[in-house]
C-alpha cells in the first residue's frame, strides 16, 4: 500500500514497511561489516562485535560527527529521533556514507504516552515491534545487574544484623561492614513507570514469622535512570565497564563511608550479566541506512546519550555519523557536551536543534497539549504571534550549542499543518540570530523531504569548531551546578536543601569524588525546575533537594525540582492500544 502518515499510524507504516526491508546481512555489509563482527540475532536485528572493528580500523580517520538535539518539547515530545531518522535518510538520498546512534527505547514510555523512540511517518527505523519489546535483551541485563546489587546489599544487612562478627566472617568470609540501614544510596529498577514504587517498605516478616529479609524503606527507579545504564553509555570496554562496575556506591557505613559493589563482592557477577549487552545492536531506516542502538538512559533523569562505543563505531564504518541526545539542548545537549564528549574524546563537527511548529507555539502561549487527549484546536490554526514569542526558547537553545564551540543547524521538523507564514517567521528570527536553518519534511516524505536538511548539515559540518567544556571537573562542586544553571537554563541562581548540602560539603571531602562529572536531574518540560514554566522563564532560582553519587558512572547527580527517577503511568497510556493478532503473532499498536 501507499505509505501515507497522514492517513495511517506508525507501526501500520513499520509493517508494511518490514515486508521489504533489508536482511541483517545486507545491513552488515552495507555498514562494511566482516562476517566476523556481524552478530546476527534472527533475520533482520543483530549486534557489532565492536572489539573487532574498532581493531580492524583503528588507523582509519573518523568521519564527520553530528549530535542531534531539540527545544525544549511538550510533554508529546520534539521528534528528535524522527528528525535523527529523518536525517539519515536525507543523507542517504544525496549520496553520502551514514550511520545512526540511537538509545534502545525503554518499555516505561513505551506502554505509557511517549511511544518506543524509533521515529515516526516516514522517518523510523525497524523492525518496530522486537525494538520497542525488549530487543537484544540488553536492558534486562541492566536490570538483572542492578537489582543483583540490592540483592547483596539487603541480604548482608539481614546477615550483619543475625550475626556474630565471628560468625559473619566465619560464613561469609567477609569482615563485618557495618552497613547503615538509614543511608541506603540505591533502590530496585524495572522497566515501567510505576508511582506505587517510588516509595516502598521491603523485608516485612512473612508467614509463620518467617523472618523476610532486614525491613527498611526502600525505592524502585525505572531501569533507564539506573547507574548500570549510565556505565554501559560511558564505558570505553569491557576492562573499563568492570573497573567502573565495582565504584557504584550502594550505601554508608555507620560513620558515614561509601559502600561499593566492589566491598559486597558483587560487582564481578553484575559485570557478567553485561558482557553481551556491551556488544552494540544493529537495525535499519525505513530506507535501509544502517542504525546502532545502544544503550538508553533519559536526559531529565540520567545522561540520555546513546553508548560512545556505539559512536566510535559509527565514526569508523561511515563518512557521517549521526547520534542523539534526550530532550532539550539544555539537558541531552549540555551532557553530550560536558560528560560524553569529555570521556569519549571525541569532538562533534555540528550540532542540530530540532523545532517544531506545535512547541514553538506551546512556548509562545497555546494551551499545553495534555498526553492521551485531543490536540487543542489552537495548533491546527496559524498563530504567527505564537511561533515568533515561542522562537525566544529556540534561540536560547540555539546559543547554549555556539557555547560550546560547534555550529548549530535549526531543523524546523515540518507538519503538514504549518502554514508558510509560521515557517517564515522561524527562519527569519533563526537567521537574524545568525544559525543556518533547513526545513524539513521527512515525517511526510522520508528522505525525499529531507534533503535541504542534509545538504545544510554537510555544509555545517565543514565549518571550523572550537570545541571547550563549560566547566573543568576541579571546580568546586557547588561553582559547577551554578554555572549549569546561569548559563545554560537561564536561572538566576541556586537553592540548596539541607540535604544537598550535607551531601556536597561529603563529596567534596573526598579528591576522587568531587571531580567526577556533573549529571544534572531535571525536569524536561522547562528550562526551569518548573514544568509549567514555559519560553525563556526570567527571574527564577533552581532548587537542589538532594544530591546523589554515580561512582561508577563518573558522576555527582543534584536533583532539582520534584522530579522523581520512577515517572508515573498516566490515566490514558499506550497499553491499552496494543494487542496481538492469534492468527499471525503480528503485535499491533505499537507506536
Amino acid at each position: 500500500m501507499p505509505l501515507d502518515p497522514t492517513k495511517h499510524a506508525d507501526w501500520e507504516i513499520a509493517q508494511e514497511a518490514e515486508k521489504t526491508m533489508l536482511s541483517i546481512y545486507e545491513i552488515g555489509e552495507k555498514l562494511g561489516l566482516t562476517k566476523e563482527e556481524l552478530l546476527p540475532q534472527g533475520h533482520y536485528i543483530g549486534k557489532i562485535d565492536f572489539r573487532k572493528v574498532l581493531e580492524r580500523l583503528k588507523d582509519k580517520p573518523d568521519g564527520k560527527y553530528i549530535d542531534v538535539t531539540a527545544i525544549t518539547p511538550t510533554p508529546l515530545g520534539e521528534g528528535k529521533s524522527t528528525s535523527s531518522m529523518g536525517l539519515v535518510q536525507g543523507l542517504g538520498k544525496i549520496g553520502k556514507s551514514v550511520c545512526a546512534a540511537i538509545r534502545q527505547p525503554s518499555g516505561g514510555p513505551t506502554m505509557n504516552i511517549k511511544g518506543s523512540a524509533a521515529g515516526g511517518g516516514l522517518a523510523q527505523c525497524i523492525p518496530l515491534t522486537p525494538f520497542s519489546l525488549g530487543f537484544t535483551g540488553d536492558i534486562n541485563a541492566i536490570m538483572n545487574a542492578h537489582n543483583l546489587a540490592m540483592v547483596a546489599l539487603t541480604s548482608r544487612l539481614q546477615h550483619e544484623r543475625n550475626y556474630t562478627d565471628e560468625q559473619l566472617e566465619r560464613l561469609s568470609g567477609m569482615k563485618r561492614i557495618d552497613i547503615d540501614p538509614t543511608n541506603i544510596e540505591m533502590g530496585w529498577v524495572m522497566d515501567y513507570c510505576c508511582q506505587a514504587l517510588r516509595n516502598i517498605i521491603i523485608g516485612i516478616d512473612g508467614v509463620n514469622g518467617k523472618s523476610d529479609g532486614f525491613m527498611m524503606k526502600s525505592k524502585f527507579g525505572i531501569a533507564v535512570s539506573s547507574e548500570v545504564m549510565a556505565i554501559l553509555s560511558v564505558a570505553k570496554d569491557l576492562k573499563d565497564m568492570r573497573e567502573r562496575m565495582g565504584k557504584i556506591v550502594v550505601a554508608y557505613t555507620k560513620k558515614g563511608k561509601p559502600v561499593t559493589t566492589e566491598d559486597l563482592q558483587v560487582a564481578g557477577a553484575m559485570t557478567a550479566w553485561m558482557v553481551d549487552a556491551l556488544n552494540p545492536s544493529l537495525m535499519q531506516t525505513l530506507e535501509g541506512q544502517p542504525v546502532i542502538v545502544h544503550a538508553g538512559p533519559f536526559a531529565n533523569i540520567a545522561i540520555g546519550q546513546s553508548s560512545i562505543i556505539a559512536d566510535r563505531v559509527g565514526l569508523k564504518l561511515a563518512d557521517y555519523h549521526v547520534t542523539e541526545s534526550g530532550f532539550g539542548a539544555d539537558i541531552g545537549f549540555e551532557k553530550f557536551w560536558n560528560l560524553k564528549c569529555r570521556y569519549s574524546g571525541l569532538k562533534p563537527d555540528c550540532a542540530v536543534v530540532v523545532a517544531t511548529i506545535r512547541a514553538l507555539k506551546c512556548h509562545g502561549g497555546a494551551p499545553v497539549p495534555v498526553p492521551g487527549k485531543a490536540m487543542p484546536v489552537e495548533y491546527s490554526q496559524e498563530n504567527v504571534d505564537w511561533v515568533a514569542k515561542g522562537c525566544d526558547n529556540l534561540i536560547h537553545h540555539i546559543r547554549n550549542v555556539r557555547k560550546a564551540g560547534i555550529s548549530p543547524v535549526v531543523c524546523i521538523n515540518a507538519f503538514y499543518t504549518d502554514t508558510d507564514a509560521e515557517i517564515a517567521k522561524v527562519r527569519e528570527l533563526c537567521e537574524a540570530e545568525g544559525a543556518r536553518v533547513a526545513l524539513s519534511r521527512h515525517w511526510e516524505k522520508g528522505g525525499d523531504g529531507a534533503i535541504e536538511f542534509a545538504k545544510t548539515v554537510v555544509e555545517a559540518c565543514e565549518d571550523k569548531t572550537e570545541f571547550k567544556f563549560l566547566y573543568e571537573l576541579d571546580m568546586p562542586i557547588k561553582e559547577r551546578i551554578e554555572l549549569i544553571a546561569k548559563e545554560v537554563y537561564g536561572a538566576d541562581g541556586v537553592d540548596f536543601s539541607n540535604d544537598a548540602n550535607k551531601a556536597i560539603d561529603r563529596i567534596q571531602a573526598d579528591p576522587e569524588l568531587s571531580k567526577l562529572g556533573m549529571c544534572m536531574v531535571k525536569t524536561h518540560l522547562s528550562l526551569s525546575d518548573n514544568p509549567a514554566l514555559k519560553g525563556v522563564p526570567k527571574g527564577w532560582r533552581l532548587t537542589i533537594r538532594e544530591v546523589l553519587t554515580y561512582g561508577g558512572a563518573g558522576f555527582i547527580v543534584p536533583v532539582a525540582g520534584t522530579i522523581s527517577l520512577m515517572p508515573g503511568t498516566g490515566s490514558n497510556p499506550a497499553f491499552k492500544r496494543v494487542d496481538v493478532d492469534v492468527e499471525t503473532g503480528k503485535v499491533e499498536g505499537v507506536f
